[in-house]
């Protein structure tokens, strides 16, 4: 049984029905920028499931499939009979417009990238935005005929209804995406649907989830004792600073060294958590167990699973020896319930897998404690200050749970990750010397498993390549390579090959993601 955080349902929220499309928890991550609590659901919940949640709106997100086709996903009928707002976006309004009496077939050319409207009619949608707007298109199928009831607000070249809405029941359809960042006004669109179709005020704030959290926890928990796996990161440092203050000294922390950290990671934890906020707290150094298991090991998901699996048997151990504990918290996000499992039901897939505390021993029978389940990473930054963590750690870039092994292409070795660790100490400092440092999401160096000849002195080399890393981010869904300084990058790169023994080249990674994930495994 997991316990998320507060029951933000009993605030005004709004429903997103996912059919997979890649962009929906975009749609969520744009509606919570308007301060409205906003959750992802299988594209099957029920209208009787809905009504007795009671948001205030639902939007149905796009997806890869084709209405017209036999087993499309589909909603149920009844939601539109709600009387509630409903905005369809690409597939859904596809959905709404094939479902309601309308004409939906394959367009006579198929949009994907940037597109320019033509804005018709104002509608709700619209209001106070100009005449054309530059928008993002993804689209094989289009609505050729709206339903009765809705009118044609907007239209491109080959798409003759690129935007519709039937006021009387306030449904609303965008064939274009207004929650990608290629879509420049579109979070004016998804405002106006938020503010004046839903009538959300906008009053979910980060000091209301932490008081509400606090407080559920503290009742459920009552006399309770909590282990939680304490990484040192931002996700498990909150958890521990909500956890402390809901349940106290019967908070027990447990830190698994790995051997693959960062340089001194190991004792700023039990600096941070141990001593200055008087955490129980338990170091677990297993680097060599890591490292032996890992020998001569090349697949990056087999890396994973070994990492997790020792994980769980390192931390298991631990945990024994704390004696009978009956919950276990833990820092998963919302980014991790979307890319390991599918809100939408079954359309998405599976990206890579996530580092968590699953699969322990059936002697351990905890019940989980997931206070930061419901939030984006951005949120948790928040969330954070909200609890008076300091900067360095509520600032700190994420880092992956199998550490430096996923930096590390090819076979992790002890010299290896001595190498790595080196040449990303190197990046760090450098990054910190920026003015514009928090723009950067996550900067880091990789070892490729590749050697290249280079002359140092007057004499020939043959060694590694590091290629550095450096993107900017909301919250780890998408991400763009970051701009670093030319003369940053001449000074990384010059420091790298000076004062890293066996490294002789460096590399500057320009790929987002999408298609490119952040980490190279």
């Amino acid at each position: 049984m997991s316990t998320a955080g507060p029951a933000a349902k009993a605030h005004e929220w709004i429903a997103v029905l996912d059919f997979g499309s890649q962009y929906s928890q975009l749609i969520a991550r744009r509606i919570r920028e308007r301060r409205v609590y906003c959750e992802l659901l299988p594209h099957t919940t029920t209208a009787e499931a809905l009504r007795r949640r009671a948001p205030r709106g639902i939007v149905l997100s796009g997806g890869p499939a084709s209405v017209t086709a036999a087993g499309a996903p589909d909603c149920d009928p009844a939601i539109f009979d709600l009387g509630l707002p409903v905005l369809g976006i690409c597939y859904g309004m596809q959905l709404m417009g094939a479902r309601l009496g309308g004409e939906v077939r394959a367009g006579l050319r198929r949009e994907y990238g940037p597109a320019t409207i033509e804005v018709c009619e104002a509608g709700l949608l619209f209001r106070t935005l100009p005449r054309q707007l530059a928008v993002w298109m993804s689209h094989g199928d289009q609505v050729e005929t709206p339903p009765p009831g809705f009118r044609a607000l907007a239209r491109t070249e080959t798409c003759p209804v690129a935007a519709m809405e039937d006021p009387a029941r306030r449904l609303y359809g965008l064939q274009f995406h207004p929650e990608v960042a290629h879509t420049p006004r579109g979070a004016e669109i998804l405002d106006r649907f938020v503010t004046d179709a839903c009538g959300c005020a906008g009053d979910w704030k980060m000091s209301t989830f932490a008081e509400e959290s606090i407080a559920a926890m503290r009742e459920r928990l009552a006399g309770a004792h909590v282990l939680l796996g304490l990484s040192g990161g931002v996700d498990s440092s909150v958890v521990a600073a909500l956890l402390h203050r809901a349940v106290g000294d019967r908070l027990h922390c447990v830190f698994v060294d790995n051997g693959l950290l960062r340089d001194r990671e190991v004792e700023q934890v039990e600096d941070t958590f141990g001593r200055a906020f008087g955490i129980d707290l338990h170091v677990a150094r297993a680097g060599p167990l890591f490292l032996e298991r890992l020998r001569g090991v090349l697949d990056p998901e087999r890396k994973r699973k070994i990492i997790g699996a020792t994980f769980i048997e390192v931390f298991a151990e631990e945990a024994r020896k704390l004696g009978d504990i009956r919950y276990l918290a833990q820092g998963t996000l919302y980014p991790d319930v979307i890319e390991s499992i599918s809100p939408g039901g079954g359309p998405s897939v599976t990206i890579k897998s996530h580092h968590n505390v699953g699969g322990l021993p059936p002697d351990l029978d905890f019940e989980l404690v997931e206070p930061l389940r419901e939030l984006f990473k951005d949120e948790v930054r928040r969330l954070g200050r909200e609890l008076d963590l300091p900067d360095y750690i509520v600032d700190r870039q994420p880092f992956p749970g199998p550490g430096l092994a996923v930096r590390i292409l090819g076979e992790v070795t002890a010299e290896r990750v001595a190498l790595l660790r080196e040449a990303d100490n190197r990046v760090q400092e450098e990054i910190l010397k920026l003015p514009a440092r928090r723009d950067i999401w996550q900067a880091f160096a990789v070892l490729l498993p590749v050697q290249s000849v280079g002359v140092m002195g007057d004499e020939r080399t043959y060694e590694n390549v590091v290629a550095v890393r450096a993107v900017q981010s909301l919250d780890g869904m998408t991400a763009d390579w970051f701009r670093l300084p030319h003369e940053t990058l001449d000074r990384i790169a010059t420091r790298i090959i000076n004062e890293v023994r066996g490294v002789n080249r460096v590399v500057y990674d320009i790929s987002s993601k999408p298609p490119s994930t952040i980490e190279w495994e």
